[in-house]
């Protein structure tokens, strides 16, 4: 879900936000870390909810759709080159990029899958909230968030089918429904009622991104939970995950260097390849391969939520120049 302002207006509305929601929305970091936190100490409370996995990610794809206008899905047919090479980046670096890590550091197979997993993903829901605070250009964010979603529910599975299905049997046609169910549909919905509905920026800014941080933050927990005796050793799949991260974030911001890009987009372009939706990753892992292949993406949820932010308060003390 588009957690920052809205794509058509990139100036700072949230003054219209209640303080005290601001104030949750400014944690979103520390929500992350307790949800993972109540996840290991209390996993018998938090592993049921795998149950609910899919309908919560589906529920803030539903709210990414109502934060999208027409003018904002017109928008992006006029966005130019510079649109489609940050998804193209996200769609090559990201799984190629994962194959290479989990084949170079010798991960079992459902756990190199499950970083392959992440990897096919589309860009995260929480990448938007962190252009904005990097004082990045959203309303690219939310174009580039917004396409590789809607190209999800061919490219992720494809991607899957192609570098994994020598090591496990994969379905590409069952993915397909999987990620269409919990993605495309909820946009497309939310997308059809925001044109017959006009609320104000009080649920936009306000009530929705702190509805998405405590879903994420929830199902990082009931991750964290499920792999609870796995994570006490998962420390080379912690850094399959960091250099994952890493090589995104890099890409993004480096790769563009020299294609006429301005500053405020490389640093769009590095967050949006760099952040995935680990929440799909993990709902992909428990719906056709097991609890075991969601141990990378829990631990992506936990990182890229971390170093996102941490990298944007970086650039945020410094004005980007055009």
């Amino acid at each position: 879900m588009s957690i920052a302002p809205h794509a058509g207006d990139t100036t700072n509305k949230l003054g219209t936000v209640p303080r005290w929601l601001r104030v949750i929305q400014d944690g979103f970091v520390l929500w992350v870390l307790a949800g993972a936190l109540w996840g290991y100490l209390a996993p018998e409370a938090a592993a049921p909810g795998k149950l609910w996995i899919p309908e919560a990610l589906a529920a803030i794809m539903l709210g990414m759709g109502l934060t999208l206008s027409s003018k904002d899905l017109s928008n992006l047919r006029f966005a130019g080159k510079l649109l489609i090479v940050g998804v193209a980046l996200q769609y090559l670096v990201m799984p190629i990029g994962a194959w290479l890590i989990a084949t170079a550091l010798g991960l079992p197979k459902l756990l190199a899958l499950g970083v392959i997993l992440v990897g096919a993903c589309p860009g995260g829901t929480a990448s938007n909230v962190v252009v904005f605070l990097a004082r990045g250009d959203v309303a690219l964010s939310v174009g580039m968030t917004t396409l590789s979603t809607l190209l999800s529910p061919l490219v992720t599975p494809l991607w899957i089918w192609i570098l994994a299905s020598t090591w496990v049997e994969i379905d590409p046609l069952l993915l397909f429904w999987t990620v269409t169910k919990i993605v495309l549909i909820p946009v497309i919905l939310g997308a059809t009622i925001r044109r017959f509905w006009q609320p104000g920026t009080w649920l936009f800014e306000g009530v929705l991104p702190v509805f998405s941080i405590a879903v994420i933050a929830w199902i990082v927990g009931v991750i964290v939970a499920l792999n609870h005796d796995q994570l006490a050793s998962a420390a080379l799949v912690f850094f399959a995950v960091v250099m994952h991260n890493a090589m995104g974030l890099f890409t993004g911001y480096f790769g563009t260097r020299h294609a006429h890009v301005n500053e405020t987009q490389r640093r769009t372009i590095s967050i949006e390849v760099g952040m995935q939706n680990s929440g799909l990753a993990v709902a992909l892992a428990l719906a056709h391969f097991g609890p075991l292949a969601a141990v990378p993406a829990a631990i992506f949820s936990v990182w890229h939520n971390v170093t996102g932010p941490l990298l944007a308060s970086i650039w945020r003390r410094r004005l980007a120049p055009h």
